[in-house]
């Protein structure tokens, strides 16, 4: 037999589920969704990055606007302006990143970096990094210069190389002048000059936050049937059909 109190706390227990829903609805939504635009930007970064064509020439690049990741080729010469990006890894190991002056036979000067090389064994050695002499062409992408987070003091300026743990493109220009907007990420290692230059972007792919999109709008399909499945409860079997709380007689014999 089904009581009013036992009536009046089902009423509330549906209400309060009824507000959960509410509000929980918008949010699992809002989630999905977000996943979804995700997807959207890291599948035109991988198509962007992933596009080999329209390799610009140096001189050509530089009276344009730039974006990042254009593939440039550029000839010219390094020289002995080198920067030791600090507290970058490769396998577990630790090391640096060797971000070179370049200057263009045509165009204006550029930084380019070079790849990765391991950190000698004592902090106060740096790696022994060799500057080609002669004249090469690169071919790279452009790239954004590098500001990964300060675990340290930052080197007094004095012979190059110089270790560093940041390089914006002001304490750059400082050191060498004027530079380009973005610097040179070399394309792979074959090249001249060249360490390990392993750039494919280390990233979530869009196919994992599709995955993700879908769980959050499946957690908002069963919470939407969880929540219409205990609002539709049906009556339990002994209750009376008019809601009058009593139960049938039976019929006599």
């Amino acid at each position: 037999m089904e009581t009013p109190s036992n009536t009046i706390a089902g009423r509330r227990g549906r209400r309060r589920l009824l507000v959960f829903a509410g509000l929980m609805m918008p949010v699992l939504i809002s989630l999905g969704v977000w996943q979804l635009n995700r997807a959207a930007e890291k599948q035109a970064l991988l198509d962007r990055w992933q596009a080999q064509v329209d390799t610009l020439p140096w001189a050509e690049v530089a009276r344009r606007p730039m974006a990042l990741d254009q593939p440039v080729r550029v000839t010219g010469h390094y020289d002995d302006a080198i920067w030791l990006l600090d507290n970058r890894t490769r396998d577990g190991r630790p090391g640096y990143e060797v971000i070179n002056r370049f200057v263009p036979d045509l165009g204006p000067a550029v930084l380019v970096n070079r790849g990765w090389v391991p950190a000698p064994a004592r902090r106060d050695q740096l790696p022994e990094v060799s500057v080609p002499t002669a004249p090469v062409t690169l071919a790279g992408r452009l790239a954004d210069y590098p500001e990964p987070p300060v675990l340290g003091d930052e080197a007094e300026p004095g012979d190059w190389p110089r270790r560093v743990q940041r390089l914006p493109r002001t304490v750059a220009e400082a050191s060498v002048g004027p530079l380009t907007a973005y610097l040179i990420r070399l394309r792979d290692d074959t090249q001249r000059g060249a360490f390990r230059a392993d750039w494919a972007p280390e990233m979530m792919g869009p196919t994992t936050h599709y995955g993700y999109a879908a769980q959050w709008f499946s957690l908002a399909v069963v919470l939407a049937v969880l929540t219409w499945r205990a609002c539709r409860r049906p009556r339990r079997p002994g209750s009376n059909a008019q809601g009058d709380g009593h139960e049938r007689n039976p019929d006599p014999l």
